[in-house]
């Protein structure tokens, strides 16, 4: 025996779609492409340094022409605490939950 199928309702018309108006094109001058990464600076260079421990880097931006340390993270201060003495984790930032 062949189940009976019901049939689906009749298809509603969708209205016929409008033309929309086209979207300007920029203007050329108005699109600029990001300067290439050399060309931002090319007088600075990265330097990564391991920092004794493993896994512990410093990355320094260095002046070509002067050699001059930039920036540096992390910071200088940050290096001196950690290597002293009596420095332990948690000493510089106490947190309690």
């Amino acid at each position: 025996m062949i189940p009976k199928v019901e049939t689906a309702s009749p298809i509603e018309t969708v209205p016929e779609a409008r033309p929309v108006a086209p979207v300007p094109e920029p203007q050329a001058s108005a699109i600029q492409p990001p300067p290439p990464p050399q060309a931002v600076n090319p007088d600075l260079r990265l330097i990564i340094e391991e920092d004794g421990g493993p896994g512990s880097y410093v990355y320094k931006t260095i002046d070509r022409r002067t050699g001059e340390v930039v920036n540096q993270f992390p910071r200088e201060e940050i290096l001196r605490i950690r290597h002293s003495h009596d420095y332990s984790a948690g000493t510089v930032v106490k947190a309690e939950i």
